[in-house]
């Protein structure tokens, strides 16, 4: 790794000028100007920040500042598309050559490439990593390369998407252009393997923490997912918000309860028309309530401030989707809601979706010890967010902003109880699922103990003192604990590790905390978070802020844009709070640049001065 070089006077007072006249910014967020630095200055940057830190102005500002030609390498339409009509909105040079334009436009957008006329080119990597795009770029002014979503290069690349792998190659194709990879979401392993692929280490890596302290993280065993789904929405009836389901099929399901119950509700899968989704898109970001029921398919890019809540039906694929999926909720900096169902079917699931990928067995080795980390993220004694940063790297003290620090949990030794476990999976041969294991644990006869014989084994009825689902909190917490693995290829068996195999020598402890399902508690905090946003303006001020959203949703609307595009959240509450009675003090307004200024000032003034008239 090197370090970032001084920033020139020239470039100093470029980048001063574009940030408030264009972006409409006073400073630059920790992180930002050294990676803008790193950049003007000719070096490579991968810069990981949490989502809603800024990433996109890392390259936006230098792009400016630079001239020439900055391509953008985005992963999905949607996102080019929403990038590109902010920066229109703010007066800069943006277009994007994508399959959603005909070849017609797409031909009218590259004549204006070559004229110069564009600043920043937006293009997905299976577009950009062609013969005849990068010859056609080498022949032009390119300035920089920027990389959206750059942890797809490591987790993408080898299984699903083989030309985000391919942008390695990018540095030799273009010597001497800077090139900046951003993501919200790579552990060490991910940027050491992004550094080397794509920079061969000569990079300046900012990676300014994964702490979002807005939300709140919770995470409870599926006890009736279908009746715990509606009460985590119903507390939060009103407001935007994710809801993550593992199948198609679960998300028309989950849709169509949640419709049944009075929710706005939108189905999203990979499955629709791409005209359908976009319209499903549409609706999302511009309409205000709207819950979107999605598979992973949705969610990358979306770049919708007020999303107050994001719930997981069943467990995510690791740390890192997790991370990213819950990041999408409190972009505005506001508090925002987490809640994750799983349980141990959702375990064997997962490993069995890494057995069936087609990838290398290094490859397997790894997701399946990703997935050992969310699984023991999922039964933390301690802070949840603790253990999540430290999978990142980073360290930190108790939240006080996750169930487990909200309500704390006990622990119980369990030493004894995971020795019968381990005793009864070796004598029934290590081949059955957790079911059948509680059931000889409890003395429970049925067709299958008898067939098997296994009523007559010793330790059948030993743990009969306890009820099912305290063995099955037992059983997945040892799982967890690296003492029992599933055998994805015996359907779901459970099997003794070598650490589970030494416990039973008198080797090692085991401790576990009884299983809780979400509090109450939690939901009157939901309802006490429905309006915050506001509580720092007086009575006038949130009616008039409510008034300001109308009038942006009414502008997002007609020009086919999300409503953020328009005014973030933020600016319209320092609209609120300020009260500008002409231009000059509404320029002063958080994120209003020149082009907004023009494009909007006396739309919103008017708006401002009627509430005034009136009050």
């Amino acid at each position: 790794m090197i370090a970032a070089p001084t920033l020139s006077p020239v470039h100093r007072a470029a980048l001063a000028s574009h940030l408030t006249e264009v972006f409409g910014f006073t400073a630059l967020r920790p992180g930002q100007a050294q990676a803008i630095e790193a950049l003007l200055g000719g070096r490579h940057v991968l810069a990981v920040m949490p989502t809603g830190a800024g990433k996109s102005l890392c390259y936006q500002l230098p792009a400016l500042v630079l001239g020439g030609l900055t391509v953008v390498v985005s992963p999905l339409l949607a996102l080019m598309r929403d990038q590109v009509a902010a920066l229109r909105l703010n007066g800069i040079a943006a277009a994007s050559i994508n399959s959603d334009q005909s070849r017609d436009d797409n031909i009218a957008v590259w004549r204006r490439v070559q004229a110069g006329e564009v600043r920043l080119l937006y293009l997905s990597p299976e577009r950009l990593m062609t013969e005849a795009m990068l010859s056609a770029l080498a022949k032009l002014d390119l300035k920089l390369v920027a990389i959206d979503e750059a942890h797809c290069i490591s987790q993408w690349g080898p299984a699903f998407r083989p030309e985000y792998e391919a942008l390695s190659s990018l540095r030799e194709r273009f010597p001497g252009v800077p090139i900046v990879g951003l993501t919200a979401t790579a552990d060490p392993a991910t940027r050491a393997d992004i550094a080397a692929k794509v920079f061969a280490g000569q990079v300046v890596s900012v990676v300014t923490g994964f702490d979002r302290p807005n939300l709140s993280l919770a995470v409870t065993l599926k006890d009736g997912w279908k009746k715990q789904v509606l009460e985590f929405v119903k507390a939060r009836a009103g407001q935007s918000g994710i809801v993550y389901c593992l199948s198609r099929k679960k998300t028309e399901e989950v849709a169509a309860l949640l419709q049944e119950a009075g929710h706005k509700a939108l189905a999203f899968h990979a499955g629709m028309e791409s005209a359908v989704k976009e319209q499903i898109q549409d609706r999302f970001m511009t309409e205000p309530g709207i819950v979107m029921v999605a598979t992973i398919a949705f969610g990358m890019g979306i770049d919708k401030p007020d999303i107050r809540y994001v719930l997981h039906t069943d467990l995510p694929a690791s740390p890192e989707a997790y991370y990213q999926e819950i990041g999408r909720a409190g972009r505005d900096g506001e508090p925002a809601d987490t809640m994750m169902l799983y349980g141990l079917d959702d375990i064997r699931m997962r490993r069995l979706f890494i057995e069936q990928e087609e990838s290398a067995p290094e490859r397997k080795r790894r997701e399946h010890k990703r997935l050992d980390a969310l699984i023991a993220y999922c039964e933390a004694p301690e802070c949840r967010r603790r253990m999540l940063l430290r999978y990142f790297g980073d360290e930190s003290g108790p939240c006080g902003n996750c169930d487990v620090c909200l309500d704390p949990v006990e622990t119980r030794e369990g030493t004894a109880e995971a020795g019968l476990v381990l005793e009864m999976v070796r004598r029934t041969g290590q081949k059955f699922g957790a079911a059948h294991i509680v059931n000889l644990l409890r003395g429970a006869k049925n067709e299958k103990t008898a067939s098997f014989g296994h009523e007559a084994l010793p330790g059948f009825g030993a743990g009969a003192e306890r009820g099912q689902n305290e063995w099955q909190g037992i059983i997945r917490q040892m799982v967890a604990a690296g003492l029992l693995d599933i055998d994805i290829q015996g359907y779901g068996g459970l099997r003794a590790t070598p650490p589970g195999l030494a416990l039973l020598k008198g080797g090692g402890s085991f401790r576990y905390r009884p299983d809780r399902l979400g509090k109450a508690s939690r939901k009157e905090r939901a309802a006490s978070r429905a309006t915050k946003g506001s509580e720092d303006l007086d009575a006038a001020g949130a009616e008039l802020l409510q008034r300001l959203k109308a009038l942006r949703l009414t502008l997002a609307k007609a020009r086919h844009v999300p409503a953020y595009v328009i005014f973030s959240d933020r600016s319209l509450a320092d609209m609120a709070a300020k009260r500008p009675r002409d231009e000059t003090e509404f320029a002063g307004v958080f994120g209003v640049g020149e082009a907004k200024r023009r494009e909007f000032g006396k739309l919103f003034l008017q708006e401002i001065s009627s509430r005034r008239t009136a009050s």
